[in-house]
């Protein structure tokens, strides 16, 4: 499947409108960025069931800036509108694949329940 683009226009629809969503923050100056490509668009195809979007941070700097993107490339995983994984860095493939093995396998009621009580602790 095909990347989708996202901006600060579609962003909260293509977010809301799918459980499962992998984001790769980029930049078309950025060298690991570059590398990680192939990296992340394979991963892509092999997952077609999910939906993987890319966030130029230099055409969506609002975007970025609010998800405090302060290295590129960052991986972000968003669950059910809950980011369960966010990272700096270019991922080997094999480490790109466990990490979205890890966020299928998440029981996202533990995980609502989970910031639940720290937004409880913290006030």
């Amino acid at each position: 499947m095909s990347t989708v683009e996202l901006t600060k226009e579609n962003f909260d629809e293509v977010v809301s409108e799918n459980e499962f969503v992998v984001i790769d923050f980029w930049a078309s100056w950025c060298g690991p960025c570059r590398q990680f490509a192939p990296v992340y668009d394979s991963a892509s195809e092999r997952h077609a069931d999910l939906v993987f979007a890319k966030v130029d941070t230099e055409a969506q700097q609002e975007l970025a800036a609010a998800f405090e993107i302060r290295s590129i490339p960052t991986l972000m995983i968003v669950r059910d509108n809950v980011a369960v994984f966010s990272q700096p860095g270019a991922l080997p493939e094999a480490a790109l694949e466990d990490v979205i093995g890890q966020a299928r396998k998440l029981d996202m009621d533990e995980v609502r329940k989970s910031i639940e009580d720290q937004q409880k602790e913290q006030k």
